[in-house]
């Protein structure tokens, strides 16, 4: 239960005269006018495709993830770049103090003059000294230690969350500025963090990622002016996060040729192909129930996969322990990959590479048919980039292909065919 404050209720003529002489009147779509504004562009592409080519004015963006991901160390540098670009910004802490923030920015090599920070957390007094600085651009970090003074409850409580959300909403709108705020959420992904706000906001991101792997993805859930589809991919380093332009390259980088169970495939992440290694693990169960275990894929799926093998292409591997990891630690969770998983499976159950150098793309039926996949070709085209030769696809996807690039394109109808192919 939370208490809320209710404010006295003016009588219904009253609201009347309030709505004719304060607020704005229904008007026709066709008479509005759009004015086309200038994004506000970091120069970190992976930052800025993400938002959909830079922030809007006006427009509140918040970044969610679990405590020490990295959110802060970007938005300082995303800060730094946007101080340089566009004039004064302003960094509001209510969790750090001002020599730790320094610290941080140090190692960061940030000295820039421009960019001022400020350690409060009243809304109220924040406001002030927007108005008094004239940013170009705020960061306040973060939203759980936002208060308002007339609302009787403890910073980070739902109520306060919320108000405090739509207060800088109405900064953000009334002064034509971007506002980021940064939001930690709980392991649960739940309670006073993003999720009280999402509706607020203007844009939500997510930074991903675990403390076992240096890489970090920042997704976008919801874009008011730009795509949802869109990642982009960091790296942690001591001296920051650094973008990764060409994520492929970098998840391929270690890759061991002639081991079997090790396959390449592609998935797309908004409108760039990314190549990820597979690689899956077959072994007698000594015990009486099989294990299943799945990095960056789906279980369930994982479990149909194994039951299309049993039935329709007769490998009978339901008794074994089988394990498929995604390379890297990213997420394949489109059907896409279905195909390479079916022929890293087989390909360790037979102890058979695959040829290095080929690319499986397909979703899977019931049936054990492989089924077409969304812009084929700019997968086969970022694989013939990046030196492979050969792409197992769906025999529907090779109809209309313009494929110019120096790479094979094999269509196939049943995964048995697949199967018999590279195996």
């Amino acid at each position: 239960m939370v208490e809320e404050l209710v404010s006295s209720i003016p009588s219904p003529s009253n609201r009347r005269r309030l709505v004719n002489d304060s607020y704005d009147q229904p008007k026709p779509i066709s008479s509005i006018e759009t004015i086309d504004q200038e994004r506000l562009k970091s120069g970190i592409e992976e930052f800025d495709r993400v938002l959909g080519g830079g922030a809007v004015p006006g427009s509140v963006i918040l970044i969610g993830g679990d405590p020490g991901i990295g959110k802060s160390t970007l938005l300082l540098q995303v800060l730094d770049r946007l101080t340089q670009n566009y004039g004064k910004t302003l960094y509001v802490s209510g969790e750090e103090s001002a020599r730790q923030i320094k610290l941080r920015a140090s190692r960061l090599g940030i000295e820039s003059s421009d960019l001022h920070v400020l350690c409060e957390t009243d809304i109220e007094a924040i406001e002030v000294h927007i108005d008094k600085l004239s940013p170009k651009i705020v960061v306040v970090d973060s939203i759980q230690t936002m208060q308002r003074s007339d609302i009787d409850s403890i910073p980070g409580n739902i109520t306060q969350v919320r108000e405090s959300s739509m207060a800088l909403t109405s900064i953000a709108k009334s002064r034509n500025i971007p506002i980021f705020i940064v939001g930690h959420i709980t392991k649960e992904g739940s309670i006073a963090g993003p999720k009280v706000m999402e509706h607020i906001v203007d844009t939500v991101l997510y930074m991903e990622g675990d403390s076992y792997h240096v890489y970090r993805i920042l997704r976008a859930v919801k874009n008011r002016f730009g795509s949802t589809n869109e990642i982009g991919v960091f790296e942690m380093r001591d001296s920051g996060l650094v973008e990764i332009t060409n994520p492929s390259e970098m998840l391929l980088s270690e890759r061991k040729e002639n081991i079997s169970g090790s396959v390449v495939v592609s998935i797309m992440e908004g409108t760039r192909p990314i190549l990820l290694e597979l690689q899956a693990l077959v072994s007698p169960a000594y015990f009486g129930v099989p294990q299943r275990t799945a990095n960056g894929i789906d279980r369930n799926r994982l479990a149909l996969l194994l039951a299309v093998l049993d039935k329709r292409a007769g490998f009978r591997i339901q008794n074994s322990d089988v394990f498929v990891n995604v390379v890297g630690g990213m997420q394949a969770e489109e059907p896409g990959i279905d195909l390479g998983v079916m022929v890293a499976l087989i390909s360790n159950h037979k102890d058979k590479p695959v040829d290095p150098k080929t690319v499986v793309i397909g979703e899977v039926g019931l049936g054990g048919e492989v089924r077409a996949v969304s812009q084929a070709e700019k997968r086969i085209k970022e694989s013939a980039r990046l030196g492979f030769k050969r792409a197992i696809i769906s025999h529907y996807n090779v109809r209309g292909l313009n494929i110019k690039e120096d790479i094979e394109v094999v269509g196939v109808q049943m995964v048995k065919d697949a199967l018999n192919i590279l195996l």
